[in-house]
């Protein structure tokens, strides 16, 4: 199987490249493929956008300036979609403000033609870092809130409560129930959290992201 159909398929972190320049598609591809960086190139943005896939991680090298759809039209539509992968910019030195503008609009970094190899793999490997990175946090999301999502309505409302530091004579008043029962919740809501302490608990509920 071709490496880099492979990488698709299993998920792996790609770099794609975009630039109309076929020379310098094929370079860049070179070197980074002499680094065992899995690579994928595309001669416009339109051939990006019809593979691109917002499940499939990796990084972006953009050319800022190329016929029909430009870099920065693409940075764009890229973020319109959804598509989060970071984005180094590559262009010449008359666009440096361009790219500056590329990168307040949430490109990750940029490079100036002709650039030197290791500068270019440098920040590949720091985009590809972030992308590991924000996987790592993203699975570690997906986990907490699968442990959350076991809780019943009652018991997300008594977390709540306990997390705010409610005790359990507060949270019975609150609640029109007796102390007894709201331990009782407690102490389920805290084996199905697979926590032992409240700090524990606290800790669990402020990892999760604000639209829990």
């Amino acid at each position: 199987m071709n490496k880099n159909i492979e990488h698709m398929h299993t998920g792996l972190p790609l770099v794609f490249v975009v630039d109309d320049d076929e020379a310098m598609r094929h370079s860049i591809v070179c070197l980074l493929e002499s680094a065992n960086l899995p690579c994928r190139m595309f001669g416009d943005a339109g051939a990006f956008l019809e593979f691109c896939d917002p499940r499939q991680s990796g990084c972006l090298l953009l050319d800022i300036r190329m016929p029909g759809m430009g870099g920065m039209e693409l940075l764009e539509r890229l973020q319109t979609d959804g598509v989060s992968m970071p984005v180094i910019i590559i262009t010449g030195h008359g666009d440096v403000p361009l790219a500056v503008r590329a990168l307040k609009s949430g490109a990750f970094d940029f490079v100036q033609k002709p650039f030197h190899a290791q500068d270019l793999l440098d920040k590949v490997h720091a985009a590809l870092k972030q992308v590991r990175e924000t996987r790592h946090e993203n699975l570690k999301q997906d986990s907490l809130r699968s442990r959350f999502d076991v809780l019943t309505g009652r018991e997300r409302e008594i977390m709540e409560f306990v997390v705010s530091g409610g005790t359990s004579k507060v949270i019975a008043i609150k609640l029109g129930i007796s102390p007894k029962t709201v331990d009782i919740h407690r102490s389920n809501i805290m084996k199905k959290l697979n926590v032992q302490t409240i700090a524990e608990l606290v800790q669990s509920r402020l990892a999760l992201r604000d639209d829990y």
